[in-house]
């Protein structure tokens, strides 16, 4: 077996591959974890590695499955939830509770992983890449096409036409296959946008949303979709990241986004009127999605 901090930077491609490494996280945290503090909510833990004190990023405790006998469990009921999404049928409000904490344990544990294993930049980087590998292992597993893509957009200049690459963290469809292709944005799918945080990424999607729909010329579905915005403040406090006024603002004045949906969401996203725009993770997976991709 490789050692957890290679773990936690390979790719992960199924649902079992992200049970395996959240099991390892799970076990190996409280071997190294020596001092941790709460506030509002979340617990910040740090470790002495080294002679280094190194912190992890702050756990919400509603929502952090902390042993793996619990975690497993979840686990299994998400496995049988996805089925139940996939067969259409309903799901109830504590099954969708299910999907929010062990999702939110999966990435978490992840992060926390790599806060402690791995260099900041790199772990900002991984911390990412997992959690759009975990939002695209999620709809394929309740059968919903999707694929990540690069859309094309030409431009001239005096040199000639050149070409601005705009990426799209994912793309999903009510049809067998995704229809979008390089150069053209089907009308009926939807962009996605994966973030661990909206912090200086909010504006991108709606800009993203302009942007696509001027140069498709057909209105697109665009929707976000975040693990929270909370950060550690100093050594023992969290401050909320998100910029509820200016997500206002753009909504108002510039476009108004199909969706944002959060694991873990922000006090001010329970709160009208950005609760009309901002919903849990959950929602989206058993009610908004068929909602969103019916043509």
């Amino acid at each position: 077996m490789i050692s957890l901090d290679k773990d936690l930077q390979e790719v992960k491609n199924s649902l079992t591959e992200f049970e395996d490494i959240t099991i390892r996280v799970l076990q190996y945290l409280p071997n190294v974890l020596s001092n941790s503090k709460e506030k509002n909510g979340y617990t910040i833990y740090s470790s002495q590695i080294a002679g280094t004190t190194k912190y992890v990023r702050p756990i919400n405790n509603q929502m952090f499955l902390k042993d793996t006998e619990t975690f497993s469990s979840s686990f299994k009921n998400l496995k049988s939830i996805f089925e139940k999404i996939k067969g259409g049928e309903d799901i109830v409000s504590q099954e969708k509770h299910i999907i929010d904490r062990t999702i939110y344990t999966i990435q978490q544990s992840i992060g926390a992983g790599l806060d402690l294993l791995v260099n900041p930049n790199s772990a900002r980087k991984h911390v990412g890449n997992r959690f759009e590998e975990l939002i695209k292992v999620i709809f394929t597993e309740i059968g919903i096409s999707n694929k990540k893509l690069v859309l094309q957009i030409p431009y001239e200049t005096e040199e000639g036409t050149k070409t601005y690459k705009c990426e799209n963290d994912l793309i999903l469809s009510p049809y067998d296959d995704v229809k979008s292709s390089s150069n053209s944005l089907n009308e009926n799918e939807i962009v996605v946008s994966v973030k661990t945080t909206s912090k200086d990424r909010m504006g991108k999607m709606f800009i993203d949303k302009i942007l696509l729909e001027r140069f498709v010329q057909h209105p697109q579905k665009v929707i976000g979709i975040f693990l929270n915005d909370v950060q550690r403040k100093e050594t023992d406090n969290i401050s909320f990241t998100l910029v509820s006024g200016l997500f206002m603002v753009y909504s108002k004045f510039l476009t108004e986004l199909e969706g944002v949906y959060y694991l873990d969401p922000p006090p001010n996203a329970n709160k009208k009127p950005y609760s009309n725009y901002m919903k849990r993770f959950s929602e989206l997976l058993t009610s908004d999605i068929r909602i969103l991709l019916t043509p």
